[in-house]
C-alpha cells in the first residue's frame, strides 16, 4: 500500500500504522524509540480526531488506521502458495 505524505505532529504513528496491521502502543513504543506513555498520548490524540482506532482492552489493546470506505484490503492479499 502506498502512504501518503503525511504533515502533523503524530506523523511517525501513523507511518506505522499505515501498512494496515494492529500493533499494541508497546510495539510502536519500541518501533519509534520513544516511550510507551508518549505513544500512548499520541494514539489517543489521534483517536479524538478519528485517524485511528483501537480493539481489544487493557495488554491486548491494539491499534490500526480504520479502513478506507470503500477500498476492499483483502482483494490486495496474494493467493496461498499452492501445496502451503
Amino acid at each position: 500500500m502506498l502512504a501518503r505524505p503525511v504533515e502533523e505532529r503524530h506523523a511517525a504513528v501513523l507511518a506505522f500504522l499505515a501498512d494496515g496491521e494492529a500493533w499494541s502502543s508497546s510495539a510502536l513504543a519500541l518501533a519509534l524509540g520513544r516511550s510507551q506513555r508518549h505513544v500512548q498520548r499520541a494514539l489517543e490524540s489521534l483517536a479524538a480526531t478519528g485517524k485511528v482506532q483501537a480493539f481489544g482492552r487493557g495488554p491486548a489493546r491494539r491499534w490500526t488506521t480504520p479502513p478506507v470506505p470503500g477500498f476492499t484490503t483483502a482483494l490486495l492479499l496474494p493467493a496461498p502458495l499452492p501445496g502451503g
